[in-house]
């Protein structure tokens, strides 16, 4: 038995279409928007086969519709003279030629199925999509961005999002679906914000499925659940307004005005013992207040504030001792006739900056080596070392080697150059690409005292220094921040930032401790070298005192 060459081509391509999604068949998809990038094409050749399945089925209803045309005009001229029709030996013996054979011929048409090529190419698709995760992932996301950068929903919705090129306005079915996976979480806070959007573009006019009752529902719960009852009590009266048989509502409207009643009771024999006490209470207040402002902002807020370019602490004295110089390290040979940019970013730690550090061709093949190996950034455990995802790390990154590729074998070699620190205990060139609102929130890069294993298994002590290239641009958000100092260093590609982690004495630098903002716009692709204590004794030599 032959195959034909045909059936032969189309295993091959099926086989090497299984290989190439095997290679980037990941979960988690929305923390890299490098490897997103594939699943735009995968919608293109959805949609091209999709269009196809439209062209033939157009085909064929055409030629449903001709037949349609033809007997109609047929059938209405015979039917004002049957008899006489018939008449025509002709007329008699096609019609039950017709009747007989050729009305089966068009039901064969009819029932012809044009979707075998879409669904087979869909049904292969599908288990390379985005999972439930995915969607979650990226909606928290949304909601983080919110968050961090302070932006409405209203803002987010009208895709007015600052450096945007490729606008995008969210309907009342996405604002529906943010808000329900809010809800999912028992995050009534963006429940509302976005059940509310929702509800204003329902109320402008804007066409959808969903329906304002439904979303009125979940604002009802989400607003009662932050005990605000009097507005509860408000959108209730409305719901029943536009449903008056509305089940839940006429329940909630009767528990609500019960709950309402009682509460202003409570607040009313409350406001006659509070009468009693104003004097004293208005002296506490004072005190709690002198005691808040003592009270140092809470990491969380610090680092939102440096996100969005607020907070940043540097004084005019201190800005006048940073400079840019020509940097050749101390006449290394390397360096002598094609010195650096170096310019300081940062006085307290030590935070500099060399420009023009990598090539944008370098980077190209960084990116390229990097692509099919990415996956979901991890963390180490600090309690059981071991490698585990956190939410608060919103990325993928892969591993490098310089046995690889020349290029990255001339990276570490120039990082070497310019630190003048041994890259041989090194860790391997790390490249990471940040998801929809991709960050790391604040954390250490080296073992701390209460972490004695880290790093054991490398043999390599610990993190003194870190090297992070930026290799690309980031239209908004994206800044690498050390919220103890407040200092924030924003992307730009081709540059690369340094700072030693460890002291001269081997102890930590706590002021080291730093985070990558969300990405609000953009695509952010960095690489790092972490650079260890090995081999750097006679390179950057112990001190006893704690200094730089």
């Amino acid at each position: 038995m032959t195959v034909s060459v045909s059936f032969r081509m189309g295993l091959c391509l099926f086989l090497l279409s299984f290989l190439f999604h095997s290679l980037y068949a990941h979960n988690d998809f929305f923390t890299s928007i490098g490897q997103m990038t594939d699943l735009l094409y995968t919608e293109k050749d959805l949609v091209t086969s999709l269009k196809e399945y439209i062209r033939q089925e157009e085909n064929r209803l055409e030629q449903v519709k001709e037949w349609a045309d033809k007997l109609d005009s047929l059938t209405s001229t015979a039917t004002q003279d049957p008899e006489g029709f018939l008449g025509h030996p002709v007329n008699a013996f096609k019609l039950v030629k017709r009747l007989n054979s050729e009305w089966g011929d068009l039901e064969n048409l009819v029932l012809k199925d044009t979707t075998n090529g879409f669904i087979s190419n869909l049904t292969m698709q599908r288990q390379f999509f985005p999972t439930e995760e995915d969607q979650t992932g990226a909606a928290k996301a949304l909601l983080r961005l919110q968050d961090t950068y302070q932006l409405s929903a209203n803002t987010i919705s009208n895709g007015d999002l600052p450096g945007v090129v490729h606008k995008s306005r969210m309907t009342v079915a996405d604002c529906f679906e943010l808000g329900k996976i809010a809800y999912s979480e028992a995050d009534y806070y963006h429940t509302e914000l976005w059940m509310a959007q929702a509800l204003t573009q329902l109320d402008e006019g804007e066409e959808s499925t969903i329906e304002k009752v439904t979303v009125m529902d979940y604002l009802n719960y989400a607003i009662y659940q932050q005990g605000e009852l009097e507005r509860a009590l408000e959108l209730t009266k409305r719901m029943l307004k536009l449903d008056p048989n509305h089940q839940r509502a006429n329940g909630n409207l009767k528990y609500f005005e019960f709950q309402l009643e009682k509460q202003r009771k409570a607040e009313a024999e409350k406001k006659e013992q509070e009468d009693k006490k104003r004097e004293k209470k208005v002296l506490d207040k004072r005190d709690a207040q002198r005691k808040r402002s003592k009270d140092p902002l809470p990491e969380r807020k610090k680092y939102e504030m440096l996100c969005r370019g607020e907070g940043v602490k540097l004084t005019p004295r201190r800005q006048s001792r940073l400079f840019c110089r020509y940097f050749d390290n101390n006449r290394n040979p390397w360096l002598l006739l094609a010195p650096v940019k170096q310019e300081d970013e940062w006085d307290r730690p030590r935070i500099v900056r060399y420009h023009d550090i990598i090539s944008d061709s370098e980077i190209k093949t960084v990116k390229e080596l990097a692509k099919p190996r990415l996956r979901r950034a991890t963390i180490s455990n600090p309690i059981t070392g071991v490698l585990e995802t956190a939410p608060y790390r919103i990325s993928k990154s892969a591993w490098l080697y310089e046995y690889e590729h020349s290029t990255i074998e001339k990276i570490n070699q120039r990082i070497e150059d310019v630190t003048g620190l041994e890259m041989d205990t090194a860790e391997e060139l790390q490249v990471a690409n940040y998801g929809v609102g991709g960050q790391y929130e604040p954390h250490f890069d080296f073992g701390r005292k209460d972490e004695p294993d880290a790093f054991k298994e490398l043999g390599t002590g610990n993190r003194i220094a870190t090297w992070l290239f930026y290799m690309s641009d980031v239209s908004a958000g994206g800044a690498t921040v050390f919220p103890d100092v407040g200092a924030a260093v924003w992307p730009k590609k081709g540059t690369a930032v340094f700072w030693y982690n460890l002291f001269a004495s081997g102890e930590g630098d706590y002021s080291t401790r730093h985070a990558a903002c969300p990405v609000l716009v953009g695509n952010k692709w960095v690489s790092n070298k972490w650079i260890h204590e090995r081999g750097q004794e006679f390179r950057r030599p112990c001190q006893v005192r704690i200094s730089d």
